[in-house]
């Protein structure tokens, strides 16, 4: 089956959020920054002070090189000196076989559709297009739902540039954390992280297939701008690349990111009532912009300092 030649090929994480491959880039080359890291003080690392405890949020994206590593020593202090280190979701859960099967079950037509018949013809000559040219034949995808095929080419368009899905800085500290026996938790379940594929309309995952293919020219054509906004810990910068790249897709912005900031607040309050301190991994386009976790956290009157 095609979604099983994908799933091994791929590295199995067809879970990861797709707009997080798209605007997760201040981890991405660590390598290449590590020379400009003598004068840069700043990480998209933040810390937020409550009466028993200190909570640390860090921007994550989901892929990277061997060569990224390893990371800023601010990062690894900052994962020594937590008790409990929380992920967007269950990792380990994320790759079971029954997930595997719903995601897949979940990304395909059901018998007698198919994807030319979904989406417009312009869409459609748009995918044929980026798939000659990265090698991967449309008429493989005939019975793949837009939302999947979206994550396949972000897949392939970052391996091919050098990314590897293993590598990720979230699967880094889970691995870590598990072989130190801390405790993980998730902020969303493996069903809510799928379903924010699977739930799109037919309109929206169109959308989404479209912008994806108009994202990765931004990657390429702005690959330095994005290196640039992790050297200097540039927030602003990076908040400006998300601003581009939803322009003209409110919904979708909502959905995969503002929605789910102000879902994970709640969690992040209760944490802070907790004795441990904890270390919070997420996609670095959670943390900025002015719907950001850290914006929402000041705007309920916590100290949240950059680190």
């Amino acid at each position: 089956m095609l979604l099983y030649s994908l799933d091994k090929r791929y590295g199995r994480r067809f879970s990861t959020v797709l707009i997080f491959f798209i605007t997760l880039w201040t981890f991405i080359n660590i390598a290449e920054a590590r020379e400009a890291s003598v004068t840069t003080k700043k990480h998209f690392l933040w810390s937020v002070q409550s009466e028993r405890n200190t909570i640390y949020l860090l921007g994550s994206i989901h892929i990277l090189r061997k060569d990224s590593y390893p990371l800023p020593e601010a990062v690894e202090r900052v994962y020594d000196c937590c008790q409990k280190v929380v992920f967007e979701t269950d990792l380990e859960g994320m790759n079971a076989p029954d997930v595997q099967m719903k995601m897949m079950k979940m990304g395909l037509y059901s018998s007698g559709q198919t994807l030319s018949q979904n989406i417009s013809r312009q869409t459609y000559e748009l995918l044929k297009e980026k798939m000659d040219k990265t090698g991967l034949p449309i008429v493989q995808f005939e019975q793949v739902k837009p939302w999947l095929i979206a994550q396949t080419i972000a897949s392939s368009e970052l391996i091919r540039l050098g990314f590897d899905p293993s590598l990720g800085i979230d699967t880094y500290f889970f691995n870590k954390a598990r072989n130190d026996k801390k405790e993980t938790l998730s902020l969303e379940t493996n069903d809510y992280q799928i379903s924010l594929f699977a739930g799109l309309s037919k309109r929206q995952q169109e959308i989404l297939l479209r912008q994806t293919l108009k994202e990765l020219e931004v990657i390429e054509d702005n690959f330095t701008d994005m290196i640039d906004s992790w050297e200097n810990g540039n927030v602003s910068k990076l908040a400006s690349i998300m601003e581009k790249s939803f322009e003209g897709y409110p919904d979708l912005y909502r959905r995969f990111v503002t929605e789910r900031n102000k879902n994970w607040i709640k969690n992040i309050q209760r944490m802070m009532m907790k004795g441990d301190n904890v270390l919070i991994i997420v996609g670095a386009a959670h943390l900025a912009g002015k719907d950001s976790v850290i914006e929402l956290l000041k705007e309920k009157g916590y100290k949240v300092t950059q680190q």
